[in-house]
């Protein structure tokens, strides 16, 4: 026979690893490395992650700022005034991606006079923002009347880097906009 404890025993001790402790730990890794998968596709397949470069965006976007692109948003509706773009200048895609403010719609008429915005020869009220004038009209100065599907880009420091006044740039196709940008965060090192 076994020897008899004598006394009172407060607890018993038990297993540190149990089956179901396993099971839940497995389940919260399988469960975390699901979610961070579909957070992967929908990032990958609806979005796109680009750097801005240089600083024509700012104040709004600083160089070197990610900014998060949504691929889908245009499928299901056409670009705004006010929206920030990302887009391939002349619709080539071996060119880096360009990060701009549509100004003009398609079938308006774009022109810059004294450093003022005209759209249909009215100038262009923006109540969010205060730009500066524009010192250079480039391509606008005698108007640009945007076709179908075609967007006239600026960035919001309008003296600084290039855009649809610049006849590199020119107008921009629905074609070649990649998406909207709609979240832009922390400078790269």
């Amino acid at each position: 026979m076994g020897k008899r404890r004598s006394g009172l025993v407060f607890y018993e001790k038990k297993k540190i690893v149990s089956k179901a402790l396993v099971a839940e730990i497995l389940s919260w890794f399988f469960y975390t490395l699901i979610a961070v998968l579909v957070a992967w596709l929908l990032a990958n397949g609806f979005g796109y992650s680009v750097f801005m470069r240089g600083s024509s965006m700012l104040p709004e976007i600083k160089n070197g700022q990610r900014v998060l692109i949504d691929r889908v948003l245009y499928r299901l509706r056409s670009p705004g005034r006010g929206d920030i773009i990302a887009f391939y200048p002349n619709g080539n895609e071996s060119a880096h991606l360009m990060i701009r403010r549509i100004v003009g719609l398609p079938g308006e008429t774009v022109r810059i006079e004294d450093g003022i915005i005209y759209i249909n020869d009215k100038p262009a009220t923006d109540q969010e923002h205060s730009y500066d004038r524009i010192a250079d009209a480039g391509i606008a100065a005698n108007g640009i009347t945007l076709r179908d599907k075609e967007y006239f880009v600026l960035g919001d420091l309008r003296n600084i880097g290039e855009d649809s006044r610049s006849p590199q740039i020119g107008n921009v196709s629905k074609d070649a906009i990649v998406g909207k940008a709609w979240l832009w965060m922390g400078a790269s090192q």
